[in-house]
């Protein structure tokens, strides 16, 4: 792929992860070519060996622990993309996933878009195919939005002028933030559904949804009383206007 095609920045936060090697192999392995790596070790004390042999093919960003949101916006600061991704360092990317899903944007004009995905074991064995809902169209996914959160965020692309109009993530959000990422986008631009499974979603005992499972739902509950009311004038403007765009 030349570098006449658009540059995609992949954003890789990183805490104390052992599988944080294979998430870096899944994006250099990718079919499209012109694409820049950003890793934010955010204060992690583990594993931080296992980036070392990558160093000269990554941009690498230190931090103290301050969370995922502070992570990612320190990554999307750094960006020189036109479109961004993120991989948590737990997860992968199928090889085609950021060609397919940029040729997908382009051909839609989508400022956001999300795929399905898989669940992978520790072992990376997919223990369940095409585990997230699929969509005909964006009133149907803010309607589904509006109760809870179906967007799986190592499943978004987006373009950085989203950044540019809505801002980055909420760093008071230690849990939430992607939920709260993603009412914010739909309520400002059409959110885009490719029905294709593009990336594996690994589930493990160390992983922080589990780990902290109360406090991420109070804090999702928080987050969709806070946006309730305009989704629901949203959903009914859409309604009205009949519109029905993927």
């Amino acid at each position: 792929m030349d570098s006449s095609q658009p540059l995609v920045t992949a954003v890789i936060p990183f805490y104390n992860c052992q599988y944080v090697n294979q998430a870096i192999e899944s994006i250099l392995s990718q079919t499209y070519k012109n694409i820049e790596i950003i890793l934010v070790n955010d204060g992690s004390t583990k594993y931080n060996d296992l980036i070392t042999p990558y160093l000269s093919k990554i941009f690498y960003i230190e931090q103290k622990n301050m969370g995922v949101a502070s992570a990612l916006n320190q990554g999307i600061k750094n960006a020189n993309g036109d479109f961004l991704v993120w991989l948590s360092s737990d997860d992968l990317f199928d090889e085609k996933k950021i060609e397919t899903q940029l040729c997908f944007m382009l051909e839609n004009k989508s400022i956001i878009s999300f795929t399905n995905f898989n669940i992978i074991d520790e072992n990376n064995r997919i223990t369940k195919f095409n585990v997230g809902r699929n969509f005909t169209n964006n009133l149907e996914i803010l309607q589904t939005i509006r109760n809870h959160n179906p967007i799986n965020g190592c499943t978004v692309m987006m373009s950085k002028n989203l950044v540019k109009a809505i801002g980055y993530f909420n760093e008071s959000l230690k849990y939430a933030q992607d939920y709260d990422y993603w009412i914010r986008a739909a309520l400002h631009f059409p959110v885009h559904y490719l029905k294709m499974t593009l990336t594996n979603y690994r589930v493990h005992n160390e992983m922080g949804s589990i780990l902290h499972n109360k406090d991420q739902m109070k804090e999702f509950y928080k987050v969709r009383e806070k946006y309730r009311l305009a989704i629901d004038n949203l959903i009914v403007k859409k309604k009205n206007g009949a519109e029905t765009d993927v």
